[in-house]
């Protein structure tokens, strides 16, 4: 059972009328205080994706001018000293909503978890406390399949369509974010919560004009200078609508970007000040604000938000208020937990875990690290010795220890002896353990493996720029010397996809088993390769084993369903096509894989009910997801089959302009121009651009088909 809030009222607080001063201390003369009769505060939490903390002119000016994050930051309280406890988007957030570490809910990466239904998060304090609740969304790694959902009267999470064979997460810029935000907060009568993610600076950084322009050289800060304008735009239309005033508002990022510091170019390697230091900012109506030095963490804005809006505290939350330090009161220093799991998660390389407590900051590798954050913030001085190592692991062990929940859950990775035994049967399991090592030594440390963290990302920039034959030699190299790095093997599958070559991408996630023995994300994979190589016999096999090992996943279940299909079991390919949208219902591609099963359907019975059917799901598709290619191309076919030819055309065009390297509609529109509307030069046109795109991905019959269509064409 959840805990619940049992409180049903606001509680009057107190709060200073005004602050002044520069530091946490507290006042010569007592503060004067007031109390803010009659408030109902709404509650706004924006969280701001890969936000370097010297990005915002409040805390440094050197790189990029925000100027309206710095207006917003001088009438609130801004804390020098914020911490994340992860530099991982999913456990980071969690860690927000939640109030507690990964030590307590157990989501320390992105890939394989989800928060389980009976942690209370404060959207469902709040909720139960008469709020009004909507989160805006802006990327993957926080959809609503992974749980952060629970609480919310609306998940707006309608950044397009992403499955796990891309390279990046799908995102939506922060106007389209911001824009439905908007728009429901106006529309609120009584309090409200709010929760906005903006995705932006997170790569590929790719900001707009003029942003772009004023930052040729750095587009990440470009990225968030675009931000910066849009959630300027939004702070004015607080204050005109009157919220501004009304409204807690909390500012924060989830984690940072090394940008190439201490060797890392992105974040989820190390956990160094350049991605777990964030930014951390609170408005509060009625006060002043000021900045406030003194260490704080992800964890207390949960008992903050609480406290601030008069709801009592509940007892398991490992945060604490930051209220106290807003009234300047003295307080305790506190261990600060963080971690980064993501290398052993998925490399088996050494897990980092560390902690800081005032000015000192402990991290526990093979090869340990303790800094003097006081002088030494951007940690340039390893001041570690074999005296001091021994009792900041001690120290380390206690923390956890004390954090940790007796049932914590894990990753859903376990294989029990049925599913074991199948996969033997399937080649895909050996009997050897697959479970990670746990003892680790100075080989497996992260700084020892840097190298080839860095060459991955190397390979992937390669790939990026057209060079694919390159990135595949960097990306075997390094399977060369760590057989076991699960993420080489995903990224050369994907690579070999792309690049038209399917055979290949299995015979890479094969030989991935082979060195991870069951590994579900090389099994997901492989099953999901399977079905596209048209092997659906087999890959319904890895499937229902994946399902076994990780049932919230609804990417498995539509591509069982698509396995399904293709074996014209079109009730099993529904039913599993209903639960992946059980598990995430506003997943669109598995509304069109509906509406395509529809249309088969249609084509066999010619039974209407089948069209409409398919036509419905089609438009739920791309209702969800304005961009969805293959809705476009299945619509078009069912406009076609109703003789609606310019209809089928418009949604093909669409369809290659959502999506350029897309070959079916080429065809189709080219065919459709030719045989049907007798329009043979618009025909050429969309042939002869279809082998200036995509010739290459082309099986030779098919190139040998489009050669003959353009001949046919007389141009």
């Amino acid at each position: 059972m959840k805990i619940r809030v049992l409180i049903l009222f606001l509680l009057l607080i107190t709060l200073p009328l005004s602050f002044c001063g520069s530091g946490g201390e507290a006042s010569s003369e007592k503060e004067k205080t007031g109390k803010l009769k009659g408030k109902s505060f709404n509650v706004l939490l924006i969280t701001i994706d890969t936000l370097r903390f010297d990005r915002i002119g409040v805390y440094s000016d050197k790189y990029v001018k925000t100027p309206n994050l710095d207006k917003f930051a001088s009438e609130s309280f801004v804390f020098t000293r914020g911490f994340a406890h992860n530099p991982v988007t999913l456990p980071s957030h969690t860690n927000i909503l939640t109030g507690t570490t990964p030590l307590y809910h157990g989501i320390s990466d992105n890939s394989g978890f989800v928060l389980e239904d009976r942690f209370l998060t404060i959207t469902e304090v709040l909720k139960d406390n008469d709020y009004e609740t909507g989160a805006f969304i802006g990327a993957f790694p926080l959809d609503s399949r992974f749980g952060l959902n629970q609480g919310f009267d609306i998940y707006d999470d309608n950044y397009g369509s992403h499955n796990n064979l891309e390279l990046f997460f799908v995102e939506r810029k922060a106007e389209d974010v911001l824009k439905p935000a908007k728009k429901w907060i106006n529309s609120r009568e009584g309090k409200w919560f709010s929760w906005i993610h903006l995705f932006d600076p997170h790569q590929p950084y790719l900001p707009p004009d003029p942003y772009k322009s004023e930052y040729p050289e750095d587009f990440y800060s470009g990225e968030v200078a675009y931000v910066d304008a849009e959630l300027g735009k939004f702070f004015n239309f607080l204050r005109q609508s009157g919220e501004f005033e009304k409204t807690i508002i909390i500012l924060t990022a989830d984690h940072g970007e090394a940008l190439g510091e201490k060797g890392e170019e992105t974040h989820s390697y190390f956990a160094y000040n350049n991605t777990i230091h964030i930014p951390y900012i609170i408005y509060v109506p009625g006060t002043s604000g000021r900045k406030i030095n003194r260490n704080v963490s992800h964890i207390d804005i949960f008992p903050s938000i609480c406290d601030l809006t008069g709801i009592d505290i509940p007892d398991h939350i490992q945060g604490r208020s930051l209220l106290p330090l807003i009234r300047k009161d003295k307080i305790k220093e506190k261990y600060i937990y963080f971690e980064s799991l993501s290398p052993y998660l998925n490399r088996g390389w050494a897990p980092l875990t560390g902690f800081i407590y005032g000015e000192d900051k402990f991290i526990d590798l093979p090869i340990r690290e303790f800094y003097d954050l006081g002088v030494d913030l951007k940690e340039n001085n390893n001041i570690i010795t074999e005296k001091n190592g021994g009792n900041l692991k001690y120290k380390l062990d206690k923390l956890k220890k004390n954090l940790t929940s007796k049932d914590k859950p894990e990753r859903s990775d376990s294989l029990d002896s049925e599913t074991q035994k199948k996969l033997k049967s399937l080649g895909y399991f050996t009997g050897s353990s697959s479970k990670k090592k746990k003892v680790f030594s100075k080989k497996d440390d992260l700084k020892t493996l840097l190298p080839l963290q860095r060459l991955m990302y190397e390979a992937l920039s390669s790939f990026q720029k057209g060079k694919a034959e390159s990135a595949i030699k960097d990306l075997k190299s390094i399977l060369d010397k760590t057989p076991g790095y699960i993420l080489i093997y995903s990224h050369l599958a994907k690579i070999y996809r792309e690049t038209g070559r399917i055979d290949l991408a299995l015979d890479i996630l094969d030989k991935g088993l082979k060195n991870n023995p069951g590994d579900p994300s090389l099994l997901s994979k492989l099953g999901i390769f399977l079905v596209e190589a048209n092997r659906a016999d087999k890959a319904i096999d890895i499937l229902e084993q994946c399902i076994k090992i990780r049932s919230s996943d609804p990417e498995n279940f539509n591509y069982l369903g698509v396995a399904y299909y293709k074996s014209r079991k079109f009730d099993k390919a529904l039913l599993n096509y209903k639960k992946a949208l059980e598990l995430d219902d506003n997943y669109a591609p598995v509304l069109n894989n509906i509406g395509s099963m529809y249309l088969t359907l249609y084509q066999g019975n010619r039974d209407e009910r089948a069209y409409s059917f398919a036509m419905d799901n089609f438009n739920k598709a791309l209702k969800i997801d304005g961009k969805l290619h293959s809705a476009f191309n299945g619509r078009g076919a069912a406009k076609y089959f109703k003789g609606d030819y310019e209809g089928a055309i418009s949604d093909w065009k669409n369809a290659i302009e959502s999506k350029p390297d897309f070959i079916d509609p080429y065809f189709s529109v080219g065919i459709t121009y030719m045989v049907k509307m007798k329009d043979k030069r618009k025909a050429y046109e969309y042939f002869t651009l279809c082998k200036k795109r995509v010739y290459k991905k082309l099986p030779q019959k098919e190139q040998q088909r489009l050669n003959r269509l353009i001949d046919q064409t007389g141009y």
